[in-house]
């Protein structure tokens, strides 16, 4: 059942307050303590409900984390195992085309495990952050040629205006990179065949 506040001690509440209302207040009042007492138990179930889901999601983040770990070991045997196959001089050219796929897709897969790591991280409040000087620029630079494969493949019009000259910021180098190469591959998975992107920096 609602426990209803004690209606004198409501009134003076009310007084104290400044309202204006009979000290003999009667079932109004006791209306309004009733409204009081179910709006407190409507905020506590609130507040446990949010709990709950908040308990729930740190689960559910220490099971990708545990997945991400378990997947990362075999994960980069896999691709220190390509890396040497793709030094075989002896290899005819349809496997050597193989194994540049299978390595690539190693290396996707990796950033996938990277990502969750990274999520897990920043959810639990541990993820690192190294800020240093860095040229915004070249690293948007960098990034454009590493998705270069990527971008001829997609069919769009990658269209870049960068400055020649430095742009420093102070940025963790690797958390913005990853936050830029996810951000064009995006625009490579999802945009229109045809379509144009245009990439600028800008300084004011």
């Amino acid at each position: 059942g609602l426990t209803v506040p004690d209606t004198t001690q409501l009134l003076w509440e009310l007084r104290q307050e400044g309202l204006d209302v009979p000290l003999d207040g009667g079932a109004r009042v006791r209306e309004l303590g009733e409204s009081l007492a179910a709006m407190e138990q409507l905020r506590q179930a609130l507040a446990r409900s949010l709990s709950e889901q908040w308990a729930m999601e740190q689960e559910r983040t220490q099971a990708l984390a545990a997945l991400a770990h378990d997947l990362k070991t075999p994960l980069t045997s896999i691709i220190s195992y390509t890396e040497l196959l793709r030094q075989e001089e002896d290899l005819p050219a349809h496997v050597k085309d193989y194994i540049l796929v299978l390595y690539q897709k190693a290396l996707r897969l990796q950033t996938m495990v990277l990502d969750v790591f990274d999520v897990s991280k920043a959810a639990t409040g541990n993820l690192p952050v190294n800020l240093r000087p860095l040229d915004f620029a070249k690293l948007l630079r960098q990034t454009l040629a590493d998705l270069d494969e990527d971008i001829q493949a997609s069919g769009l019009s990658i269209r870049p205006a960068l400055p020649e000259e430095p742009v420093w910021i102070l940025a963790d180098g690797d958390r913005l990179y990853r936050v830029f190469q996810n951000l064009i591959g995006n625009a490579l998975k999802y945009s229109l065949a045809g379509s144009r992107v245009y990439l600028t920096l800008t300084t004011q």
